[in-house]
């Protein structure tokens, strides 16, 4: 390949400047130039460079142009605020009976951004499951497997909760903006069919914790009454003596009291420390009602043993008192929990939605890609620094080739080079 009039010029300067071997400077090589140098190289072939760089920006527009355009829709959700509890505003109205509700409410605020939670849930297998089940993604997609399918939906999907806003976005990206928004919407109402079966916020969470306990207790209860109907038509009793009867009630009333403020006691054990003021005033509430029931002659180990006037109760009178305190027994720890249930539902309905949307997805009027001027400037830019490394090197090849020194050596190579390829093809 010829060269230029003015590279030539340039490679016979760079000779010329090359140091004598007596200088000193042997081992300086002559093949150093200037940046002028270069700028003058590219000056020389700048048709080259437009030629590469106008390559590039016709390719740019052609795949930007080929490429599928896609809109991109987003719904913005808010989740629920943690706030003080009804139930704590109202506990001083119960007394010692709103212990058990410490023990459902003991873990709540452990998690530095509430919306991780929720952006989990959005995230769950469930919720993609069922969105690829209702939309019918997987023939959307082209896909066999559901994996894949999670996988592509996971791809087109932006769920973000970690922004300063302290709400969560839901992008969806998608060929058809009707779709797009369509696609969107989709994952709150998903999401909001998961959550109903189950309990999150602390409102829910003591909600159902009631609910179990108040179904378990309905069902002791309804227990009891069968057993002292059954004792009633075995025995003949109808009705105890009055005091008796005040005797059974009062140690019923006290070993429910017992029970609530032994579970209170536990629930607080787990974040308080002995010395703890409010723990020592319900561990001195709860040795007061010990104390209250072992006068009436009934403890922890022995429940039965309640004092009753001696010489009027029989065999048959005895088993009826024991019907009759469990009766009495179940039917306090029914209404403790009735209680506490009644105001956890109403801590549920304050809080409100579990999420609300505050801006819902709407089909977009503009496409959020391809950016195709984005596309063709930054292939511009590349083509024309592929274009400037392809003069440097073409004016490199021509040096190479005029100097005697490595002349011999780049033929050398080229033909070591066509050598392997003609073995390569005939191999």
């Amino acid at each position: 390949m010829a060269t230029d009039a003015p590279v030539s010029d340039l490679q016979e300067s760079l000779t010329a400047q090359s140091p004598s071997p007596g200088s000193g400077r042997s081992a300086r090589k002559s093949d150093e130039i200037s940046l002028l140098d270069l700028l003058i190289v590219i000056a020389e072939r700048k048709r080259i460079v437009l030629r590469i760089t106008a390559a590039f920006a016709i390719l740019a527009i052609i795949v930007s142009l080929i490429l599928p355009v896609k809109y991109t829709a987003t719904v913005t959700l808010l989740t629920p605020q943690q706030n003080s509890s009804l139930s704590s505003q109202l506990a001083s109205q119960f007394g010692g009976f709103v212990g058990v509700a410490a023990v459902a409410a003991a873990g709540s605020g452990l998690l530095k951004n509430p919306n991780d939670i929720f952006v989990g849930m959005l995230k769950s297998q469930t919720v993609e499951d069922a969105m690829i089940q209702h939309f019918g993604l997987m023939q959307e997609y082209h896909q066999k497997f559901l994996s894949d399918t999670r996988k592509e939906l996971e791809h087109y999907a932006t769920i973000d909760g970690s922004g300063r806003d302290s709400l969560i976005h839901i992008s969806i990206e998608d060929r058809d903006p009707r779709r797009a928004a369509d696609l969107a919407n989709g994952y709150v109402e998903q999401f909001r069919q998961l959550s109903q079966h189950l309990a999150i916020t602390e409102a829910q969470q003591r909600r159902q914790f009631f609910e179990d306990q108040l179904k378990q207790a309905n069902k002791n209860l309804a227990d009891a009454e069968q057993a002292l109907q059954e004792t009633e038509q075995k025995t003949g009793l109808i009705q105890l003596p009055g005091q008796t009867q005040a005797l059974i009630q009062s140690a019923a009333a006290l070993r429910a009291q017992i029970a609530a403020k032994e579970v209170q006691i536990q629930g607080m054990q787990t974040y308080a420390t002995g010395q703890n003021a409010q723990l020592v005033e319900a561990q001195q509430e709860l040795e007061g009602l010990r104390s209250q029931l072992a006068k009436l002659g009934g403890n922890g180990e022995n429940p039965d043993s309640i004092i009753v006037p001696k010489g009027q109760m029989t065999a048959a009178g005895v088993e009826y008192i024991h019907r009759e305190r469990d009766v009495t027994y179940y039917e306090t720890i029914f209404n403790i929990l009735a209680r506490q249930f009644e105001l956890a539902k109403l801590d549920e309905a304050k809080e409100g939605a579990l999420i609300q949307v505050v801006d819902p997805a709407v089909p977009p009027d503009k496409r959020s890609s391809p950016k195709r001027s984005l596309i063709v400037l930054a292939s511009t830019f590349i083509g024309f620094i592929v274009g400037i490394f392809w003069v440097l090197w073409l004016s490199a090849l021509d040096y190479m080739r005029g100097d005697p020194e490595t002349s011999p050596k780049l033929s050398l190579l080229r033909r070591a080079v066509s050598v392997r390829s003609s073995r390569t093809r005939h191999g």
